[in-house]
């Protein structure tokens, strides 16, 4: 178990002296394990976080930071137990050992595990969640900085991965446990280069196979990361057991810091939700298309930087030890020279003739973030199912739209206790009574078409797509940009219906929204959910050239003019 290092001192004695109290760190909970709760705007819900708070709690230091994500048919509560080495009694199943945090040594660490959600990744709203739970914590509590780590086990330890590595710039430092990652993840491996990951394995895991994890090790070590590998002979997949006894976790995290101002930063992304690291920031680029920059100080003032797949970025200098500002700053970018005045924020574009110094500016409409896709960013945040009623349908067929839209509402399930439970309450309602507060807050998915959904028909001036009234053998599902926030159109059968979102569920999970990660911008399918066409937009949100043919071949679907 790790010694307890004392946390770094924030503010002066003065300071306390005159009222701590205003920083909103000071709290009056006791310490050990416990449960707090944040508020989601996702669907209005208070959703809870097991967390560990170390004795004789100091509200003028600093403390280190651990946020420790649950695996598959897990929760919060058990998770916390598994970060500080504590397994079920013999013959305690999950659910008795849920009801009780057992006695454990002390730490001087925070340790906060999310619930998020349950069982469906570290995608989407879990994502989110984990996000909101790191801003509540800091929120709460005086947090170093340079001292937050991140680790998971099995899901979580998959959740590790992908968090840690489309947000390099934010941990000192994690550790993934028998990762289950999603298979994007590892377009991000490069961004681990100032990250320092531990990988744990059981020899005899069947859950999760070791040569997948070897695999990433592999990857990492070519790529230069600080990376360790600890595999377990004879163990399975409660490999947990072995890599958090005793606490021992800690000891590893004790050995590493944050270096908040590398001199060298690579960075690959394919969305502009991902774009920083450290002092850089990616500004145009295709989503889905990797971009890649790998920006490094050969000496003071002096930067060589190579990209690819993008158009325009910015460097963040201030406080850089390497960056003097109002002095002259020499640069290679693609071996293009360039001298500009340093200065706190830089910012590049491409030309024709090469690079340029000046922020690139975005065509108007043109993909930016928030405004970029794919079609599982409707449901990432707040968002509403609409089902319609312009035409006037039956009352048999107006409980039948209700009822598919219900369906795709339905994110809560239950399996045998924990295993494939989620937990995301997002509402229902006729097209009808959608408010202006859902319009201006909310991202909306539609079903059906502009002659049944007064929604639809409100912004089909602007939408890509529409199909035929009379398509009941083709279902066709994309997302758009409404404003800050987006529309998914779904017309026709179903998207859950597709046979391409039964192979991308997360974790084989059921839940139709669940079914959108890994789908592109829109996907048009045939009546055995065969895909006819599947894609992005282009930047500028139209069909690329490529998939007209394919789109428009049924005869069902037209396509607004990208002239």
């Amino acid at each position: 178990m790790t010694a307890l290092r004392r946390p770094r001192v924030a503010f002066a004695a003065v300071a306390i002296c005159l009222g701590f109290l205003s920083t909103g760190h000071a709290q009056m909970l006791p310490s050990g394990p416990q449960v707090l709760t944040f508020f989601s705007t996702v669907d209005d819900t208070d959703q809870p976080y097991a967390i560990y708070l170390p004795p004789d709690f100091d509200a003028s230091a600093e403390y280190p930071l651990v946020i420790s994500l649950h695996g598959a048919g897990s929760n919060h509560r058990l998770n916390l137990r598994r970060v500080f080495g504590k397994s079920n009694k013999p013959g305690e199943n999950d659910v008795e050992a849920s009801r009780y945090f057992p006695d454990w040594e002390a730490v001087n660490y925070i340790v906060a595990s999310p619930y998020a959600r349950g069982t469906m990744g570290y995608q989407t709203v879990a994502e989110r969640d984990v996000m909101d739970v790191l801003a509540d914590v800091k929120r709460r509590f005086p947090i170093d900085e340079d001292r937050i780590y991140l680790t998971g086990l099995s899901m979580g330890g998959g959740g590790a991965l992908w968090m840690g590595l489309t947000r390099p710039d934010v941990w000192a430092a994690i550790a993934a446990v028998c990762p289950a990652p999603p298979p994007s993840a590892k377009d991000y491996a490069p961004n681990a280069l100032n990250l320092p990951v531990h990988l744990f394995q059981g020899a005899d895991d069947t859950v999760v196979h070791p040569d997948s994890v070897r695999g990433w090790r592999d990857t990492l070590d070519a790529l230069g990361t600080d990376v360790s590998y600890t595999e377990y002979p004879g163990v399975g997949h409660f490999s947990w057991e072995n890599a958090y006894a005793k606490g021992q976790i800690f000891d590893w995290f004790d050995q590493h810091e944050r270096t908040a101002h590398p001199d060298r930063v690579r960075f690959t992304t394919r969305r502009y939700k991902y774009n920083t690291a450290h002092w850089v920031r990616i500004d145009a680029l295709t989503p889905g298309t990797p971009a890649q920059i790998d920006a490094a100080f050969t000496d003071t003032n002096r930067l060589a930087i190579t990209t690819q797949a993008l158009d325009g970025f910015t460097l963040y200098l201030a406080d850089h030890p390497q960056a003097k500002t109002g002095r002259p700053l020499s640069l290679s970018i693609d071996g293009h020279s360039l001298s500009v005045m340093a200065a706190d924020t830089l910012s590049f574009h491409s030309t024709d003739d090469g690079w340029a110094a000046g922020r690139y500016d975005a065509p108007p409409l043109a993909k930016r973030p928030g405004q970029e896709g794919p079609m599982s960013e409707a449901v990432a945040a707040r968002h509403v199912y609409v089902y319609g009623t312009a035409d006037d349908p039956s009352d048999a067929e107006l409980q039948r739209r209700r009822k598919r839209a219900a369906t795709a509402a339905t994110w809560s399930v239950y399996r045998g206790a924990f295993l494939r439970r989620v937990k995301v309450f997002p509402r229902v309602v006729a097209d009808r009574n959608v408010r202006e507060s859902d319009l201006e807050t909310s991202n909306l998915v539609l079903f059906g078409t502009r002659q049944s959904n007064q929604l639809i028909a409100r912004f089909g001036d602007r939408l890509p797509l529409r199909v035929d009234t009379t398509a009941t053998d083709y279902g066709l599902a994309y997302i758009f940009p409404r404003g800050s926030h987006y529309v998914l159109v779904s017309s026709g059968r179903p998207w859950w219906t597709a046979q391409a979102a039964h192979d991308r569920g997360a974790f084989g999970n059921q839940v139709p929204a669940l079914r959108l990660m890994g789908l592109k911008d829109y996907l048009l399918f045939d009546a055995d959910g065969q895909t006819i066409a599947e894609g992005r937009f282009t930047r500028q949100w139209h069909v690329p050239e490529a998939d007209l043919a394919a789109l428009e071949s049924t005869g069902v679907v037209t396509v607004r003019s990208s002239r």
